[in-house]
């Protein structure tokens, strides 16, 4: 992918980013979340955003921010999504400080996604000078990294009023855009057996552990790799001592799908599993906490726009699947156009050396103007 980058741009982008590094922001700090929170809305009401915090008792409170550009009465705005919670716990910078080293800047949440958020402003500070010719909407939310439990409903209930929209999470490797994203599920398998004692009366016991056992071998037969389904039972507990025949035990369980079809083939098989050991009980709890995100011929047709534009600015723009939720997900899941992946290339996410690359965040400024900019998606 080639482009070129005014180094003035990429230099302002990469200081608002250190300065956005420099507040930690761990999904369940909702103190540290709403500092972060405080500063962003003030940068985007400076950008010219009408800005809204929507209170959050369960963690940090949430942004919407609202550019009204001229346009058309009757056209539909556009909807940015990004999120401003990482998955590093307060301490972080202590051991992994903002730094520079061959073109790369390393920090947590650099890469997920705080540069996101930083090519987001100069957007919209440049905008003033090029409006776009529809409103520009956003959502900065707390809690994506956790599943997106209590902005769910306010980022579907946006959507619903958009034309279409685009994720600032970080793009795939080469810098591609994101078309497709796999659903995400979270199950737990609850198993209650019968204790007794494992020397004198094994006999009167009814092992949780080995229920759970056979339930783990039956369920991993659940996938379908050829379709996309995959499994891994991550977390697994159960028993007291050594000499008690266990009578509990649980699994955690991680299910991806790429299809609605699959999502739903899974629901109803974890729905239909019976225990195997007689004088056992099985409970199931949990489901699919993302839609997947599926290449529609909407989201085919707002790519191969970004492809044309991204040519017009000098970029080889590619697109794929990726494995991985986001709040995309939710938005595709409606029917609304979405692309994902618009924020700096770079790597990492979520390991110690997460990282972007600085000569992109020019790029990616300049890439996520133009498609406000040039996209057309009927309103």
């Amino acid at each position: 992918m080639t482009d070129k980058s005014d180094p003035v741009e990429c230099q302002e982008i990469l200081a608002r980013l250190e300065e956005l590094v420099s507040y930690e922001s761990p999904s369940r700090d909702k103190t540290a979340l709403d500092r972060l929170g405080a500063r962003l809305a003030a940068l985007l009401g400076s950008a010219g955003g009408s800005v809204e915090v929507v209170p959050n008792a369960r963690g940090g409170d949430h942004l919407i921010a609202r550019f009204p550009f001229p346009g058309p009465a009757s056209s539909r705005p556009a909807l940015v999504l990004g999120h401003f919670d990482t998955v590093w716990p307060s301490g972080t910078l202590a051991r992994m400080p903002f730094r520079l080293d061959e073109g790369r800047a390393y920090g947590p949440g650099t890469y997920d996604m705080k540069a996101g958020l930083a090519i987001f402003l100069n957007s919209m500070e440049k905008a003033r000078n090029s409006p776009p010719p529809r409103p520009v909407w956003a959502i900065l939310t707390s809690d994506e990294e956790i599943g997106s439990p209590t902005s769910r409903g306010l980022i579907e209930d946006l959507a619903r009023q958009c034309a279409y929209v685009l994720v600032l999470e970080p793009p795939l490797t080469d810098g591609g855009l994101k078309t497709a994203r796999k659903g995400v599920g979270r199950f737990r398998l609850e198993v209650e057996g019968k204790a007794a004692h494992a020397g004198v009366a094994p006999q009167e016991g009814r092992s949780a552990i080995v229920e759970l056992a056979h339930q783990i071998l039956r369920i991993q037969d659940f996938q379908e790799p050829g379709a996309g389904t995959t499994l891994n039972v991550g977390v697994i507990q159960g028993g007291t001592t050594t000499n008690v025949v266990p009578a509990s035990a649980t699994a955690d369980i991680d299910v991806r799908a790429a299809t609605s079809a699959e999502s739903a083939r899974i629901e109803s098989a974890f729905r239909a599993i019976r225990p195997i050991t007689e004088g056992t009980r099985l409970s199931v709890t949990g489901g699919f906490n993302r839609p997947p995100m599926e290449r529609s011929p909407g989201i085919a047709s707002l790519f191969e726009q970004a492809r044309q534009i991204g040519g017009k600015l000098g970029m080889t723009l590619t697109e794929g699947p990726t494995g991985g939720g986001s709040d995309g997900n939710f938005t595709a899941a409606l029917g609304v156009p979405t692309l994902d992946g618009l924020g700096a290339r770079g790597a990492g996410a979520h390991a110690d050396n997460e990282h972007i690359v600085v000569e992109s965040l020019g790029e990616r400024a300049r890439l996520l103007a133009a498609l406000l900019n040039e996209l057309k998606v009927q309103s």
